[in-house]
């Protein structure tokens, strides 16, 4: 879709799985992939699910569809490493795929702090310890990130990790987040959620949810513990996870950690159901059309600058500089354009204009 001069990109709700040809060339999920029913559930973990699709392409109207046996449910579980994924497009199959993150996937933000952005670039974005930074704002979301770090004698900058995510979207607020931990446990949990302010409790065990009021934003375990998909109904989609950070880490590569803090942090892997041409943030401006990577490609540790521009003054404010959260926008009829490499045509199942690079 164009919108007042502004191109709607269309990238996966999830991107995991998604091969760098497919990605380069606008691929990603069908949105009529998740048009299904539940046919056949078994409490048996071997049991493998059936759905029934009803998305709008011939080849598979009304197919009914049935997991792989190497993972017969929807959900990841002691009995299988991966979870059944339903695609109801012209695909139409089902598949094995993680629904952890995958930290060499694109729009992954991992480890000390290492992204891969919409158009595949690693690139590292230190910021600083105990401040907060904007990574994707655009006109219906907004998504800032709380660092944790810590500076040993006599080296120049932080070394960082993401404690916290804040999301703004529409008049909601969304936050997970890490527990500061002295000793971690595996079998411990050590996830918070807010809704809007007020804590959510999520129960303990693979496959337990959360829902919103007007189930809008949803959220599932993908493990026992310290592991969830986040989902934000027509907006975007996570996949994060909570780790500490190991004494061997830490003895590598000279973090100087206090006793007292493993600095469990959060490795994330997001998914976006549209984002405009004017998207910005340390992660969203890497989904701008034609956008070229400023870092240096080819060195073991490509640096993203631009700390000050991203800073924002709270886990939930939009105070950035590239902040674009809640501004006007303007869409406008059309059938069919190109605007610079970015090619739109008509959807058949929206009737609006789908764009991608």
């Amino acid at each position: 879709m164009i919108v007042g001069g502004a191109v709607l990109l269309l990238p996966t709700a999830f991107l995991q799985g998604v091969n760098a040809n497919d990605r380069a060339h606008g691929g990603g999920i069908d949105p009529q992939s998740t048009q299904y029913v539940m046919k056949r559930t078994s409490p048996n973990p071997y049991v493998r699910e059936v759905a029934r699709c009803f998305a709008h392409n011939p080849r598979c109207h009304l197919k009914l569809l049935k997991c792989p046996a190497q993972c017969p449910k929807r959900v990841n579980s002691k009995f299988q490493s991966a979870a059944c994924f339903i695609d109801c497009s012209r695909k139409c199959q089902t598949t094995c795929k993680r629904r952890k993150p995958n930290c060499n996937g694109y729009s992954a933000m991992c480890y000390e702090l290492r992204f891969v952005g919409g158009d595949g670039v690693m690139f590292y974005f230190h910021g600083k310890a105990n401040e907060d930074f904007c990574l994707v704002s655009d006109y219906n979301v907004h998504i800032n990130a709380h660092f944790i770090g810590t500076r040993p004698q006599g080296r120049p900058r932080d070394f960082t990790w993401v404690q916290a995510l804040g999301i703004l979207f529409d008049r909601y607020k969304f936050s997970v987040a890490a527990k500061k931990v002295a000793n971690w446990d595996n079998s411990v949990d050590q996830m918070m959620f807010t809704f809007n302010g007020e804590e959510v409790t999520i129960p303990i065990g693979n496959g337990a949810m959360w829902r919103s009021p007007l189930d809008d934003v949803r959220v599932e375990r993908v493990s026992e513990v310290n592991a969830v998909h986040v989902t934000i109904e027509g907006i975007m989609s996570a996949s994060v996870e909570v780790v500490p950070i190991s004494k061997e880490e830490d003895r590598v590569h000279n973090y100087t950690l206090p006793e007292d803090d493993v600095f469990a942090h959060l490795n994330v892997q997001f998914g976006f159901v549209r984002l405009s041409a004017t998207v910005d943030g340390v992660l969203g401006q890497t989904y701008k059309p034609n956008y070229e990577s400023p870092v240096k490609i080819g060195v073991p540790m490509p640096i993203m600058g631009g700390e000050a521009k991203f800073k924002v003054s709270s886990l939930f404010a939009t105070d950035c500089l590239v902040n674009r959260f809640s501004q006007p926008f303007l869409a406008l009829s059309l059938s069919s354009s190109t605007m610079g490499s970015t090619k739109c045509t008509t959807t058949s199942t929206s009737g609006g204009i789908l764009c991608r690079r």
